[in-house]
């Protein structure tokens, strides 16, 4: 009988194309070109599990500056899951966020294993379908991410995310396959999003705004990018009133939901503005 060698280590970059094929599996539909972006936020916070040298789970515990972190891509090939590989690995990566505020978008039937780690339940964040297509936005207001300067879209990041991500932004606003824009008006972004190609249609996120009208058009600008009849995801935090009001005006379907969960604390960022989550993977 062969003996268990199981070992948990930090992810080779090599290895990371993993973890995009095991959640597109899993049917979580990542973009088509999202791993570089992932990888380069923090090379330091990818995570494997191997049994003799075959690869068996994953996890991702990023770090974002130096107050706040994320637990994403979490995965185990289901004939070795209830078997406690995963859950060693999960402690491993967790253990590297100590000391911050960390989030998580956790499938809701696993949330009391993860309240056993200490994890606090905040809201659901759900996904809703779609599609794209549909009128041109003409608005003076509304501008290529690409024309404005870096600073302005960061700081009005920082007002929807716990905390600044330099790399992670610089990256995600020019993902090939993407459009992203922002609301600009009197020198001030009062809103900004991003679609992106995925696996299947494309996702809206982040989309960030002052109000529900400027949300809205920054909506309408984004699908109208894609094919008519593409399906569009957008991913909304149910506390915001007008996110709901939003996927609700365009007849937009219930997917799926997680669970948003925090140790260590809840962030500041300002909810109402966060009409689209960034993703679920990477916050």
């Amino acid at each position: 009988m062969k003996k268990e060698n199981y070992v948990v280590r930090k992810m080779k970059k090599e290895e990371a194309g993993l973890a995009i094929e095991w959640a597109a599996n899993e049917g979580w539909n990542p973009g088509l070109n999202d791993l570089e972006c992932f990888w380069n936020t923090d090379p330091d916070g990818w995570w494997i599990g191997l049994l003799n040298n075959e690869p068996i789970c994953l996890k991702s515990a990023i770090k974002y500056g130096s107050s706040y972190g994320f637990m994403g891509f979490y995965m185990v090939k289901p004939e070795y899951r209830g078997k406690g590989y995963g859950l060693t690995l999960w402690k491993i990566a967790n253990e590297t966020l100590a000391g911050r505020i960390s989030g998580m978008d956790g499938v809701v039937e696993q949330q009391k294993n993860y309240a056993k780690s200490g994890y606090v339940y905040a809201h659901r964040n759900v996904r809703y379908e779609g599609v794209g297509g549909g009128e041109i936005v003409v608005d003076v207001n509304i501008v290529d991410l690409k024309n404005l300067p870096f600073e302005l879209i960061e700081n009005y990041d920082r007002e929807c995310f716990p905390e600044k991500r330099t790399e992670f932004l610089s990256r995600w606003i020019n993902l090939p396959q993407s459009f992203s824009f922002g609301y600009f008006e009197n020198g001030i972004i009062k809103g900004y999003g991003t679609i992106r190609k995925c696996r299947k249609g494309y996702k809206i996120g982040p989309l960030f705004s002052d109000n529900f009208e400027i949300a809205e058009k920054l909506f309408v600008c984004l699908k109208s990018k894609v094919a008519d009849g593409e399906n569009v995801y957008l991913d909304i935090p149910e506390p915001n009133e007008n996110a709901v009001k939003l996927v609700k005006k365009y007849k937009m379907t219930y997917v799926f939901e997680t669970a948003r969960m925090y140790l260590g604390g809840t962030p500041d960022v300002n909810l109402n503005k966060i009409f689209g989550i960034t993703t679920f993977e990477l916050g």
